[in-house]
């Protein structure tokens, strides 16, 4: 007997799951769950337990922090992602960040409403074009790689640091490999986040790394709000003029605590006012992003429902056979 797909949270109304999976779709959670479609849900050793057949789970975002993957290796369970479907939407996102902090539009519009002498007159004299202005990517997976090319697109010179991209990229993308994360960061003028969180990368953003940014650089991140160490950092670098912008997709807690720079940042105190851009964790969205999002969730439980051979899977347990090899 072929088993049930269990959507486990948000999803109210699910018209476009249906469309896929038709009657292997319920929303009654039972024994006969075999694929968990995933949004916000944790899922624990404690979750799976009221699913004994479940062996694929799925995610229907990018981010798979909150399944206890190991829990899922131990019984079995073969975990999916679902990468692409937003790689546009993210990209574009940080290239309009990487846009504000090089033309300081959010900061003209904060201060430009106090002037009370002259309006033309009024211009950061500091601001340079984008074929002067060097842009560092932190990472050139897939958002990384695209962003950095719609970057060269518009002008900018580009460099990256990734040491587990092939050597083959620099060329491919006519860009410079820079040697270290160091090296990146002493000659970037805007810096742009694009690694996935791991034990290498958790909390990287701290004042070491902001000490080690060109004075005057501009940080963008778009990528895991936990590369961040904590938003503390981010305020001692826009304080001391180490950080001439930070532009923040994401953020180390969210909703974010409400520490001092979140209520500088509520209260447009003017040191912080237009230099600190903050979204809620929503670059990945647009109308067609959130369908394609569902689709490609569906169609991989489908898939993993009739033939136990799912896509993008993350993390897969080992087969019985590769068990017993010595």
């Amino acid at each position: 007997m072929i088993g049930n797909v269990y959507i486990t949270d948000r999803i109210k109304n699910p018209t476009i799951e249906e469309q896929v999976l038709a009657e292997y779709l319920t929303d009654n959670p039972n024994d006969h769950i075999e694929v968990l479609l995933v949004w916000h849900q944790n899922i624990t050793e404690e979750y799976l337990e009221q699913f004994p057949n479940v062996h694929t789970v799925i995610r229907y975002g990018v981010g798979y922090d909150k399944i206890d993957v190991q829990a899922c290796l131990r019984k079995g369970i073969t975990v999916c992602n679902n990468p692409d479907y937003c790689t546009d939407e993210v990209s574009d996102t940080a290239l309009a960040m990487i846009l504000n902090c090089s033309r300081e539009i959010t900061r003209y519009d904060a201060v430009s409403r106090f002037y009370t002498n002259g309006w033309q007159e009024n211009v950061n004299k500091n601001i340079s074009r984008n074929s002067e202005t060097l842009i560092g990517f932190v990472g050139v997976g897939r958002i990384g790689s695209l962003t950095l090319k719609k970057a060269k697109y518009l002008g900018y010179q580009t460099c990256f640091y990734d040491p587990y991209a092939s050597y083959g990229v620099a060329k491919v993308f006519e860009t410079k490999r820079m040697n270290s994360l160091e090296e990146l960061l002493g000659s970037c003028d805007i810096v742009s986040l694009h690694c996935p969180s791991n034990s290498e990368t958790l909390g990287m953003v701290d004042d070491v790394f902001i000490d080690q940014m060109k004075s005057g650089a501009s940080l963008v991140n778009t990528a895991r709000g936990n590369l961040v160490k904590d938003l503390s950092v981010i305020e001692r670098g826009l304080k001391s003029n180490k950080l001439n912008m930070a532009c923040l997709d994401v953020l180390p807690q969210e909703p974010p605590l409400d520490d001092s720079l979140i209520q500088a940042w509520k209260n447009h105190e003017s040191w912080v006012s237009g230099r600190l851009v903050i979204n809620p964790h929503s670059s990945y969205n647009s109308i067609q992003s959130e369908i394609e999002q569902r689709y490609k969730a569906s169609e991989n439980a489908l898939t993993s429902l009739l033939d136990r051979n799912p896509k993008y899977v993350v993390h897969q347990p080992l087969l019985k056979e590769e068990h017993e090899v010595v």
